[in-house]
């Protein structure tokens, strides 16, 4: 007779939870800070990435820069797609991560690739040239999605505006597509941060590997 108990998973579990108050209330002080009483006080303007070798650039930013996110408006009204759809992709796999993992192993892996994407946004910028200041989880988000296409690759998901469901594994490989294509073209006009995305994408996959090899039964 064998000793078995289950455990039902969290649905809101403490790291991802604690992570999206934190980037919500990091964006709403953004709105508040970033212009008060007519003066610009640049709170966005400290977290955001600055390129290596902008005046502007200091070494904690590698950090700060994925708990921060746009604040632009569009006449007048405050554009929350960004912060929206990060948190959501946060939630939607960051959950399952989580509850697979546990809390402490999932918060160094989502950290792990939001600063892996970093390192790598600096450094194809450096390369490649540039001068934008970057902010966003993008790229620990898509290091959390990666995983999660690499643990459960035939998971059924529905893209809007797609009509039919499409493995995970599909998804992933589009969206890195779409992210090499973007980073490698420099579209005008175009201010995503592709090879942030990257970034966060290729550390996700390492660890994952490196986990893998090292300890199977805790990957799984």
């Amino acid at each position: 007779m064998s000793n078995f108990r289950f455990t039902r998973p969290d649905r809101f579990p403490p790291i991802v939870k604690n992570l999206i108050i934190i980037n919500v209330l990091v964006w709403i002080a953004q709105l508040i800070y970033d212009k008060k009483d007519g003066l610009t006080m640049f709170l966005t303007q400290k977290l955001a990435l600055f390129p290596i070798n902008d005046p502007e650039f200091k070494p904690y930013q590698v950090a700060t820069h994925m708990f921060a996110h746009s604040t632009y408006t569009i006449q007048g009204n405050i554009v929350f797609f960004h912060i929206l759809f990060n948190m959501f992709g946060l939630y939607m796999f960051g959950r399952i991560l989580e509850n697979v993992w546990g809390p402490k192993k999932f918060l160094i892996f989502y950290l792990s690739c939001g600063v892996g994407a970093a390192v790598t946004h600096l450094a194809m910028q450096y390369i490649m040239g540039g001068n934008a200041a970057a902010v966003g989880a993008s790229g620990a988000v898509m290091g959390i999605f990666v995983a999660f296409a690499y643990l459960f690759p035939n998971t059924e998901l529905m893209i809007i505006p797609i009509p039919f469901p499409i493995k995970a594994k599909w998804v992933a490989i589009v969206y890195i597509l779409i992210d090499l294509f973007g980073g490698i073209g420099q579209l005008q006009g175009d201010n995503i941060a592709h090879f942030a995305h990257l970034g966060g994408a290729l550390t996700g996959f390492i660890i994952l590997i490196f986990w893998n090899k090292t300890n199977r039964k805790t990957l799984y």
